[in-house]
C-alpha cells in the first residue's frame, strides 16, 4: 500500500462532515461513496496491475483506458454516467526548458473522480497535501473536475506573470547589456511566449466542448455553469498570452532603438575624429609646403613645439565637444 504523497496511489473520500478519510488499494473495492461525499483517487505513475485493479473495483469504462495512451492532445469523451478529460498542465522548470508539460487525466463518474498522471503536477500535490476537505465534499465529481482544471489554467496564468517579469527585467537592463546578450534573451522570451501558446491553444476543443448545453444535460445547472466559466477562463488565458507575444515584439522595437541609439553614438564620435584628423593633416601639410620659414630653423625644438600644439589643439577641440554634448 501506499498513500503518501507523491506516491503511485493516493485515494481520498471527502465528506461535508468531518474530515476526508484516506483508503488504501485493497479497501476501494469494500469502499461506498454516500450521496453527499465524493471520492477521489490519484494515480502517479501506476504500473498495469495497479490499473487493472481500480478499472475492474470502480467498473470504469474501457475506452477511458484506452484514452490513458491517446497522446498528449487536450481532448474530452462521454460515456453513460461518466466522462473523461485531457488537459496539459505545466510542470515545474526542469533540464533548462522554458517549460515542460504534464499530462493530466481526470475520470468522473458518480461521486467519483480519477486523476491520472505520470510526472509530478503541483496543484495536485497541493490538493493531496490539505487536511480538511469538507468544502471539496460538497462538491459533484462535475464541479471536482472543473475545480482541478481550473488549478490546471492557473499554472498557465503563474507562467504568464513569470514571462511579463523576465521581460520588464530585460527592458531594464537593455541599455547595458551587449547586444548579443539582448538577442539572445529575446529569442528566449519569443520561444518562451510561443511554446505557452502552443501548450494552451490546443485546449480550446476541450473547454469548448465541456461548455455546450448538450456534453451533460442529466446533470443539473450548476455543472454546466462551472463549465462555462472555466471556457471563459481559459479565453481569458489565451488573451493573456497573446499580449505575452506583444510584450515581446515591443522589447524588440525598443531594443531596436537602443541599437539605433548607440549606432548613432559612435557615427557622431567617428564624425569627430574624421574632423579633427583633416584639420590636423591640413596643418601638418601646410608646413610641409616648400618654402623657408623660421620654424624650420629650430630644429627639435620647433618640431616638438608643432607636435604639442596638434596635440593641445586636439584636446580643447574635445573638451569643447564634450561640453556640446556632440558625443
Amino acid at each position: 500500500m501506499d498513500t503518501e504523497v507523491g506516491g503511485p496511489f493516493f485515494a481520498r473520500v471527502f465528506g461535508s462532515n468531518g474530515p476526508p478519510r484516506e483508503l488504501s488499494e485493497a479497501e476501494i473495492s469494500s469502499c461506498r461513496v454516500a450521496e453527499h461525499e465524493l471520492l477521489w483517487i490519484d494515480l502517479h505513475g501506476p504500473d498495469e496491475a495497479m490499473l487493472d485493479q481500480l478499472w475492474d473495483c470502480c467498473r470504469l469504462p474501457g475506452n477511458a483506458r484506452r484514452f490513458l495512451d491517446g497522446g498528449s492532445t487536450p481532448a474530452v469523451e462521454n460515456e453513460g454516467d461518466f466522462f473523461w478529460t485531457r488537459a496539459v498542465a505545466i510542470t515545474s522548470e526542469q533540464g533548462g526548458e522554458l517549460l515542460s508539460g504534464a499530462v493530466v487525466v481526470c475520470i468522473a463518474g458518480k461521486n467519483r473522480v480519477i486523476t491520472w498522471h505520470t510526472e509530478e503536477v503541483d496543484f495536485i500535490r497541493e490538493l493531496r497535501c490539505r487536511t480538511h476537505g469538507a468544502a471539496i465534499g460538497l462538491l459533484t465529481s462535475e464541479s471536482f473536475v472543473a475545480t482541478l482544471l481550473d488549478r490546471q489554467l492557473a499554472g498557465y496564468f503563474s507562467a504568464v506573470n513569470d514571462f511579463e517579469c523576465a521581460v520588464e527585467h530585460l527592458e531594464a537592463d537593455m541599455s547595458v547589456n551587449a547586444v548579443d546578450k539582448n538577442i539572445h534573451e529575446l529569442q528566449r522570451l519569443r520561444r518562451w511566449a510561443s511554446r505557452m501558446r502552443r501548450m494552451l491553444a490546443p485546449h480550446r476543443a476541450l473547454f469548448g466542448a465541456m461548455s455546450r448545453p448538450d456534453f451533460r444535460p442529466s446533470e443539473d445547472r450548476q455543472a454546466e455553469r462551472h463549465f462555462v466559466a472555466l471556457d471563459t477562463r481559459f479565453e481569458r488565458a489565451m488573451d493573456m498570452i497573446e499580449n505575452a507575444r506583444e510584450l515581446v515584439i515591443g522589447s524588440f522595437e525598443l531594443f531596436s532603438g537602443q541599437v539605433a541609439l548607440r549606432t548613432d553614438g559612435t557615427m557622431r564620435v567617428l564624425t569627430f575624429v574624421t574632423v579633427v584628423a583633416g584639420v590636423l593633416a591640413t596643418f601638418v601639410g601646410a608646413l610641409g609646403m616648400n618654402f623657408q620659414a623660421g620654424v624650420f630653423e629650430s630644429k627639435d625644438v620647433g618640431f616638438w613645439s608643432v607636435v604639442g600644439g596638434l596635440l593641445l589643439f586636439s584636446a580643447a577641440v574635445t573638451v569643447f565637444a564634450r561640453r556640446r554634448r556632440w558625443f
